[in-house]
């Protein structure tokens, strides 16, 4: 099954894809445009949708948020089409460079994505009418950015939102660095969040501080019962932590709400520190 819908939040479309081999896909992407600019290329199993969404707006550019499949996956076949200028932070131009690993439920779910030669982002990207800055914000991964159009007071937040709880993490994620970035960020003047998964148009910097507050707690609550000793196991039953067990399950381990307390205990010097 397939999902493909664009909603218009003024002069910015959110363009919604999924797929599944079987019934409704387990999860969504937002790309979007802004004037004749994408932000992020959506999964390659959606390669179609998005191939038309760029002929159909006439794209000039693509930023990209980060590598991850569901956001880099058609970078590749646009360039190749259109030879636009691709643009993203050093550390995506690098892991862009060549093929990388994913595992299993990566290719199910987004399929993998063709390595694509990219330009670095320049230190403000003007088109006619916009203006994007890009500020690199790791956490979710080393290399993501999110791009801040100031004048429409436009956040384009790939990852670094989600939602305001959230409930597992992929294992190569670090909070500490994540709450970093969301400090960061909340420095600079934006109403719109246009998250990669859940778009808030309105309030958008309320939205990431009860993010950031949520992830301060739980860092706050692991590391007092991990300096009292306490294993992964004993912290998730005495905190009431609940594993997404379906997630987990289709993931192979790679994303559950464990990893987000190994990853705060990684922070304290308490357990490995996630994968390169």
């Amino acid at each position: 099954m397939k999902i493909f819908s664009i909603q218009n939040f003024g002069d910015v479309l959110a363009c919604k894809l999924g797929w599944s081999p079987v019934g409704r896909p387990l999860m969504t992407v937002n790309c979007y445009i802004a004037g004749n600019v994408l932000i992020d290329t959506g999964q390659p199993h959606m390669r179609e949708a998005v191939m038309s969404l760029v002929a159909d707006h006439h794209i000039s550019a693509v930023l990209l948020t980060h590598h991850h499949e569901d956001h880099s996956g058609n970078i590749a076949a646009i360039k190749a089409a259109y030879d636009l200028p691709v643009m993203g932070h050093p550390l995506t131009i690098e892991k862009m460079r060549v093929p990388y690993k994913i595992l299993p439920y990566q290719h199910l779910v987004w399929g993998a994505t063709t390595p694509v030669p990219m330009d670095p982002f320049p230190e403000v990207f003007e088109t006619r009418n916009l203006s994007f800055t890009a500020i690199h914000t790791p956490g979710h991964s080393k290399d993501h950015t999110v791009f801040l159009e100031s004048r429409h007071g436009w956040l384009f937040s790939g990852d670094l939102y989600l939602g305001k709880q959230i409930k597992y993490f992929r294992a190569d994620e670090k909070m500490d660095d994540q709450i970093q970035s969301l400090k960061h960020i909340l420095t600079v003047d934006f109403e719109a969040l246009f998250c990669a998964h859940r778009p808030r148009p309105e309030n958008g910097k309320r939205h990431l501080q009860l993010k950031l507050q949520y992830l301060e707690d739980f860092f706050g609550s692991v590391s007092t019962l991990a300096e009292q000793g306490m294993d992964e196991k004993t912290i998730m039953r005495e905190l009431k932590l609940k594993e997404q067990w379906l997630v987990k399950l289709i993931c192979f381990g790679n994303v559950s709400m464990k990893n987000m307390v190994r990853s705060v205990m990684a922070a304290n010097g308490r357990g490995d520190a996630p994968p390169l």
